[in-house]
């Protein structure tokens, strides 16, 4: 690389007004581009640190507000504006479409079942007996194993380990609680100390890979529908059948046998959810409240449920075993991300499984309004009419 391709770099203070004028106008010299609008912005590039290298500027996403939508869970209370960062037209009209179904039918119930950070080092030994034997040696010294690891963190804490034997390596995969942060580095560096301690200690001679890629670190995987990454969340609701037909001009059978329908499309498709969209809601509110964007990959695995009542009625639950969020940490303390976490009162200390519960709250009310639009025939003429720039 010449220097006069280089990007200019401040050793001393990067993430500064003046170092990201000077980046835009080396771009503009070499590109012919003139990011004048990404220029344009309010924060604070002191701000940045942690969060980016060579800044030049803010992309301003629009932000549209849903709701209200009423949430009955654990953590999640009330009635809740849900702010959603996308240039999708319809997508914001679509989720308080269905987040009024919701609340006329009083609400939907959120459970955070369980929530772990992993990561997955492989240790290699001469042969599968030693690797065997080593796995035991991990189970009798996981006490110690779980005090060295908790010395990088004051707020990760070991809960299990999980073994598999493939040839000559024993896969690890540490499982943390993270408390509200998402926790994929605090879990690295956690498992890095863990891990020397354990080769220093082990009485097999090992070594390890600090990832044998078993945590599937920005990568959907089945492991993670059963075991859980992140919050196993699942969101569910009663549809009456008479607010379906009156809102969505929808009937309840109609409905299930859609459902079916989609059910076996996505089984012979492979794919990571049998939902009408739950990266939708999952990526925008991310984009919003400064979560990591590249978790939508497998946050947005899951399962939606489905049962015809007796009576008409229709039971629907969505089932999120792998949702990454965070309250702290990241993305989430800049200023417009921080202040679209201030509207769903998820800032303080404790409040990562409240916003667990408001996304999965959140990916049911976009599943039941893209279902019925999809039924009802206003799926493509909602999108010709709202979703597209003349």
């Amino acid at each position: 690389m010449t220097d006069d391709t280089r990007i200019p770099r401040s050793s001393e203070n990067d993430h500064t007004v003046e170092m990201a004028k000077t980046r835009r106008e080396f771009l503009k010299q070499k590109t012919g581009t003139d990011l004048k609008y990404t220029g344009e912005y309010s924060i604070d590039p002191a701000i940045l640190p942690g969060n980016i290298e060579n800044f030049i500027g803010i992309v301003q996403m629009p932000v549209g507000i849903a709701g209200p939508v009423q949430i009955n869970g654990e953590h999640a209370k009330g009635q809740f504006y849900i702010p959603l960062a996308t240039t999708e037209g319809t997508l914001v009209a679509s989720y308080s479409r269905g987040m009024r179904v919701i609340n006329e039918c009083g609400g939907v119930k959120t459970t955070v079942v369980e929530g772990w950070m992993q990561r997955a080092p492989a240790f290699i030994f001469e042969d599968a007996r030693q690797a065997r034997d080593f796995g035991e040696w991990v189970e009798q010294n996981f006490e110690q194993i779980k005090a060295i690891s908790e010395t990088t963190t004051s707020v990760g804490k070991l809960e299990h380990i999980q073994q598999w034997s493939v040839a000559k390596t024993r896969y690890l995969r540490f499982n943390y609680t993270t408390g509200d942060a998402a926790g994929q580095n605090m879990v690295g560096k956690a498992t890095l100390v863990a891990c020397e301690w354990i080769k220093a200690n082990s009485p097999i001679p090992c070594m390890y890979l600090l990832s044998g890629n078993m945590d599937t670190d920005k990568k959907h995987s089945h492991l993670n529908m059963l075991h859980s990454r992140g919050k196993r969340v699942i969101a569910e609701i009663v549809l009456k059948k008479e607010v379906l037909a009156r809102v969505m001009k929808v009937d309840t059978k109609m409905l299930a046998g859609a459902t079916t329908l989609a059910n076996t499309g996505a089984l012979m498709a492979g794919a990571a959810y049998n939902g009408p969209h739950s990266a939708n809601g999952i990526a925008s509110l991310y984009i919003a409240t400064g979560q990591d964007e590249a978790n939508v990959v497998e946050s947005h695995a899951g399962m939606l449920s489905h049962q015809l009542l007796d009576n008409g009625d229709f039971y629907l639950a969505v089932t999120l075993p792998s949702l990454i969020v965070a309250t702290f940490g990241g993305g989430t303390g800049l200023p417009t991300q921080n202040e679209c976490l201030q509207l769903l009162g998820c800032v303080g200390k404790d409040k990562a499984n409240k916003f667990a519960e408001i996304v999965a709250a959140t990916v049911l009310a976009g599943d039941i309004s893209l279902a019925c639009a999809v039924i009802a025939g206003h799926w493509v003429s909602s999108h010709d009419k709202m979703g597209r720039n003349r």
